[in-house]
């Protein structure tokens, strides 16, 4: 019963669970399902699912305290649930595939070399800037126009011909 006074006034409800049994029990299922809400509505602002299982756990424990559940025992099936939610979202995030990424629009572009540097690296310009390019590999000419065949960080990888 102290557990159950000290979470009651962590939430300032201490006078609602005063008042008779029916309303002790009233008063701790609105807190759960209140602190229930409140994980769905920031679970919507960041769509993860970990909060949705939190959530649904607090909703769970909520109905708990309408049954009639002692406070420990309402914790214990939160918990339980709790932790087999998180679990499962968890499974599911990563059995997800990740989306296919989009090739960079700069494959297939044209750059004009401005100097080549002696470790076969060139700085190009390109989109109105000098950007640091690196050879495709050891078989590919030098020239006044290379195309880009990829991209590494910030370095553009050239060739003399499209790949």
């Amino acid at each position: 019963m102290a557990a159950r006074g000290a979470f009651a006034r962590c939430f300032m409800l201490a006078p609602l669970t005063r008042t008779s049994d029916e309303g002790e029990h009233m008063a701790s299922y609105w807190i759960w399902w209140i602190i229930a809400g409140a994980l769905v509505i920031a679970e919507l602002l960041t769509g993860t699912f970990f909060l949705l299982a939190l959530g649904v756990a607090f909703a769970i424990g909520g109905i708990a305290a309408l049954l009639g559940a002692t406070f420990e025992i309402q914790l214990v099936i939160a918990g339980v649930v709790a932790m087999a939610g998180v679990f499962l979202a968890h499974r599911w995030r990563r059995r997800q595939v990740p989306a296919a990424q989009d090739p960079p629009f700069d494959i297939g572009q044209t750059v004009r070399v401005q100097a080549w540097n002696p470790d076969g690296t060139a700085r190009v310009a390109y989109r109105g800037t000098l950007w640091q390019a690196e050879m495709a590999g050891p078989d590919v000419s030098r020239g006044a126009t290379m195309v880009i065949v990829g991209v590494r960080g910030s370095t553009l990888v050239i060739a003399d011909r499209p790949r």
